[in-house]
């Protein structure tokens, strides 16, 4: 897997996640991931298709979301399940939207689909293709997250 692929998602991550939720997140090492499971407790899901096809998922743990739906919405929490399901929803579009865009720099031209989320301790996230899947692990100060890409 061509490691110059996680740089889009790594500056559309800190670059989304700053701008909308007050939130800088620092990227670890990415790595090929072996499993379904997902690293945190609700994920967003879009498949890609065009130059290539396959998915992109970020997946938080559950204080990680709380925080950064909380920065993005103020006290104007309604109904907390339903507002970290449509910001997680949200911010998957906007983090793949900007990373296609970084991809497409490249020579790589990707269109999303409509963001799936899923939640729940220990699910599973089933990416589109049998390709590896390459994880890029964030830390912030109010929990962690994971990004995973695979294309083929």
């Amino acid at each position: 897997m061509n490691i110059e692929l996680a740089k889009p998602f790594i500056t559309a991550t800190v670059t989304v996640l700053s701008t909308m939720a007050r939130v800088t997140p620092v990227a670890g090492k990415p790595y090929v991931k072996k499993n379904n499971v997902a690293q945190g407790d609700v994920s967003g899901l879009v498949g890609v298709t065009g130059d290539k096809t396959g998915s992109v998922s970020i997946s938080f743990t559950k204080v990680c979301a709380i925080t950064i739906v909380k920065n993005m919405l103020g006290d104007d929490i309604q109904d907390l399940l339903t507002d970290v399901k449509d910001a997680v929803g949200e911010i998957t579009n906007m983090i793949s939207g900007q990373a296609r865009a970084g991809l497409a720099e490249m020579g790589i031209v990707l269109q999303g689909s409509t963001p799936t989320v899923i939640m729940g301790d220990n699910h599973s996230i089933s990416h589109v293709t049998n390709a590896p899947i390459m994880a890029i692990p964030f830390s912030t100060p109010n929990g962690d997250f994971t990004i995973e890409f695979c294309f083929e």
